[in-house]
């Protein structure tokens, strides 16, 4: 689905929130960044100002500590950092949590400061002190400045979600509930490369899925033919095929829409995505309720309404605030049409196989968050 760029490169609120502590683990173990450790230390001044607006401004040595503390955070962002029109996006970003932190009222900057402690704190005894300080130096970002930062994020959490009602997250939820239907599916998926690395043109692809589904409706085992034919990622194979008791919204639309509407146990034609065709049989479904969700799970809707107005902030609001912006170009610049309408990972849509699954995990910094999210049922809730 096409979508602009402000709303592809939606705000980092939730994905903050949300997957915090597991990006991080994912950037241990990097070395430190000498050209990160030169630009942190070039001196006590902070540099040329690089943004200004109503009541302040950024300069060139806070927007390097921006991303840096970005690049500790979510490392899987990389490249999307060396993009000018992304950068810019970051600095209003910035400059949105700088003047909203700031405008927030005392009960927000306290309940953002305990936050913010104890998220570092989990942080720590998850990773261990040395493993922690690792991760922050391969950066060259100090403890001080990460803490500083996370308050401030969890101010304007906290600022942007008071006075947010039961109501208000009861309609959230009717408006987005289907994002909450889980489904266990078995799939086998022929794709348009064959297991040897070889191309398969589209037509091979839908033969060779009809055979399968011939065989599947003569009653042969599914787990069975898994194993002969599927191309999905090996963890999968293993599994006979079986996500189970997952999001559906975090599948691509073909497939989603298949395993909402498919009855329980028929077996599909072949289903055509981007990777191939698959064919699928939804073992069970269920479709989630208001009353059912548990606390955790409010409090994510509660942050998603929170979200939705820091982004109409950004949308209508902010550019009255902004008196300038003056960023220097990215050094090797990658941007192409493509690149600039990719959204990041923490939306759920990089490095991911057809059904949201990383591929080829083993040799992934993001595999433990994603294949965790699949087991526990909780990928593709943030939007």
């Amino acid at each position: 689905m096409s979508r602009s760029k402000a709303r592809s490169w939606k705000t980092l609120f939730i994905a903050l929130v949300a997957v915090l502590t597991v990006s991080m683990l994912a950037a241990c173990g990097k070395k430190e960044d000498n050209t990160n450790k030169e630009a942190a230390n070039n001196g006590g001044s902070n540099g040329k100002v690089v943004a200004t607006y109503e009541g302040g401004e950024i300069t060139e040595k806070e927007f390097d500590l921006e991303l840096r503390i970005m690049k500790t955070l979510q490392p899987q962002m990389g490249q999307l950092l060396e993009l000018d029109d992304f950068r810019e996006f970051l600095v209003k970003q910035a400059i949105t949590y700088e003047y909203l932190s700031e405008k927030s009222d005392d009960k927000a900057k306290k309940e953002g400061k305990k936050t913010a402690e104890d998220q570092l704190k989990a942080i720590k005894a998850q990773m261990g002190d040395e493993t922690f300080k690792e991760m922050l130096g391969a950066q060259n970002v100090t403890e001080n400045e990460l803490q500083n930062y996370m308050t401030r994020i969890f101010t304007v959490v906290a600022s942007q979600t008071a006075g947010i009602t039961e109501e208000d997250i009861k309609a959230e939820f009717q408006a987005t509930k289907d994002d909450y239907t889980k489904a266990s599916v078995r799939h086998i998926l022929i794709g348009l490369t064959d297991a040897e690395g070889k191309e398969r043109s589209k037509e091979d692809a839908l033969k060779l899925a009809n055979e399968v589904k011939a065989k599947l409706d003569k009653g042969e085992d599914f787990a069975t033919l898994v194993k002969e034919y599927s191309d999905d990622g090996q963890q999968n194979i293993e599994n006979g095929g079986l996500y189970a008791d997952a999001l559906v919204s975090q599948w691509v639309p073909q497939f989603q829409e298949k395993a909402r509407t498919l009855k329980i146990d028929e077996i599909s034609d072949p289903v055509e995505t981007d990777y191939g065709y698959h064919i699928m049989r939804v073992e069970s479904r269920t479709e989630k309720k208001y009353e059912d969700l548990t606390e955790e799970e409010k409090d994510m809707i509660k942050n998603l309404v929170g979200s939705n107005k820091l982004d109409e902030f950004m949308e209508k609001d902010l550019d009255k605030l902004i008196k300038k912006i003056d960023l220097p170009k990215a050094e090797n610049n990658t941007e192409t049409d493509n690149g600039a309408e990719t959204p990041p990972a923490s939306e759920g849509n990089a490095g991911t196989d057809s059904e949201g699954t990383n591929k080829g995990s083993d040799n992934s910094g993001n595999a433990g968050a994603t294949n965790s999210e699949q087991t526990d049922g909780d990928a593709g809730t943030t939007k």
